[in-house]
C-alpha cells in the first residue's frame, strides 16, 4: 500500500467510519471529512468519530478530521490544499432512496456538486504539481440496476434506467468519473454497495427500524407484502472490500485495445459489486430480528413505495478475482451481531 496521506469522505457515515477504523489500525494518515448533517442524529456520527480518533490511537496511525461539505467548492479545495494523496475514498453522500423523492435538491449538491468538487480536487493535485493522481475509490448503488429483472446484478450489464433520483445521481457519478478516467488519467474505482447493515449502521435502514420497532413493541411496516429480496451486506464485509480495492488502482486499455466490458470503459475505470451474491427475502430478515430480539413482530402490510426494487443480488466473481474478497458474513450472524450493538448502544 502506499503510506501517503489518504483522504476519506463521509468519515462519520456508517461504511465510513468503519472503513476509517481498517485504515487507521494499520497505521494509515487518513484526513476525515464530514459535513456531520441532520439526515439522522448528529450525535451518532460524532460517537464514530470518536471511535475513528481511539483507532488511530491503538494503531499508531494519525487522524485529522475537517467538519466540511462536499458541495461547498472552496472548502474541498482547501482540503486538497493539505494533501497530496495517494488514495481519495469518496463515501459522503445524500443517501436513502425515499428521500430523494421528497429532498432532490439534497441530492443534487451533494451527490453531483459534490462529487464534482472531489473529481476537481483529484485532477488539480497531479495538475498543478509533481505527484501523481490518487486512486479515486466512490461509492455507488445497487439501486443503479433499477428496473433490471436479472436474478444477479452484474457489474457489465447495463444499468441505464434508475427509477430514483439517488440512483440517478449515483449513476451519474460513475460517467463523470469515467469521464475524468478518460480524459485526466485519473484512476477511478466505483464500488456498488448492495445494502449494507451491521453496528453503528444508519437509522434509515430496515434492519435498524425493525429492531427499534420489535424492541419497543410497536408494529413494523413490511412493504410489497414482504417478498422483496435484498443482498444483505453486513458492514465488516463492505469495509474491507472497499480498503482492499483501494490498494489496486484500475489500469486503463493499452495500445488502443477495447476495453475488457463495458464497465472497464476507456481509461483507468472499473466498477465492482460489493454485496451478497445470496439475497434474502424481507420476511426471512424479520424472523431472524425477531430471534434474535426474542419476540415476535406485529406486521403492518403495506404495498411498495415508489423507488423501490424487487430484489438485488450481486455478481462479486470480479470483486473476488482482483481482491480475494468474498462477502461471507450470513444474515443470522450479522443480525444478531447488530441487535447486540444496538441494546448496548441505546443502554448508554
Amino acid at each position: 500500500m502506499p503510506n501517503g496521506q489518504i483522504l476519506l469522505t463521509g468519515a462519520a457515515g456508517f461504511i465510513g467510519a468503519a472503513v476509517g477504523e481498517r485504515l487507521l489500525g494499520t497505521g494509515a494518515a487518513v484526513v476525515g471529512v464530514d459535513d456531520l448533517n441532520v439526515y439522522y442524529s448528529p450525535s451518532l456520527k460524532r460517537a464514530r468519530l470518536e471511535r475513528l480518533f481511539a483507532a488511530a490511537e491503538r494503531g499508531g496511525g494519525d487522524f485529522d478530521f475537517h467538519q466540511v461539505d462536499v458541495a461547498d467548492r472552496g472548502a474541498v479545495e482547501r482540503v486538497f490544499a493539505g494533501g497530496p494523496f495517494d488514495r481519495v475514498i469518496h463515501l459522503a453522500a445524500q443517501a436513502g432512496v425515499r428521500h430523494s423523492i421528497t429532498h432532490p435538491h439534497d441530492y443534487a449538491a451533494a451527490n453531483l456538486t459534490g462529487f464534482l468538487n472531489v473529481l476537481e480536487g483529484c485532477r488539480r493535485q497531479a495538475e498543478t504539481g509533481p505527484d501523481d493522481p490518487p486512486h479515486l475509490v466512490f461509492a455507488s448503488s445497487s439501486s443503479i440496476y433499477g428496473a433490471s429483472v436479472e436474478p444477479v446484478l452484474a457489474a457489465d450489464q447495463p444499468a441505464d434506467h434508475p427509477i430514483s433520483l439517488y440512483a440517478a445521481t449515483k449513476r451519474a457519478n460513475e460517467l463523470m468519473a469515467h469521464s475524468y478516467a478518460h480524459l485526466y488519467g485519473l484512476p477511478c474505482t466505483g464500488v456498488r454497495f448492495f445494502t449494507v447493515y451491521g453496528p453503528w449502521g444508519r437509522p434509515d435502514m430496515a434492519v435498524w427500524k425493525f429492531t427499534q420497532r420489535v424492541l419497543a413493541g410497536d408494529p413494523i411496516d413490511v412493504y410489497g407484502g414482504g417478498g422483496m429480496r435484498r443482498g444483505f451486506t453486513y458492514i465488516d464485509d463492505a469495509a474491507e472490500g472497499v480498503v482492499r480495492l483501494a490498494a489496486r488502482p484500475p489500469a486503463a486499455p493499452t495500445d488502443g485495445a477495447a476495453p475488457a466490458s463495458p464497465d472497464r470503459g476507456t481509461g483507468p475505470f472499473r466498477t465492482y459489486n460489493l454485496g451478497a451474491s445470496e439475497p434474502v427475502e424481507l420476511m426471512r430478515l424479520i424472523e431472524v430480528i425477531e430471534t434474535a430480539c426474542g419476540r415476535p413482530a406485529e406486521k403492518r402490510f403495506l404495498p411498495m413505495q415508489p423507488g423501490d426494487v424487487i430484489s438485488t443480488a450481486a455478481d462479486v466473481g470480479p470483486l473476488a478475482e482482483v481482491t480475494g474478497l468474498v462477502p461471507v458474513t450470513s444474515i443470522e450472524e450479522g443480525v444478531g451481531a447488530f441487535v447486540k450493538w444496538y441494546r448496548e448502544y441505546h443502554a448508554r
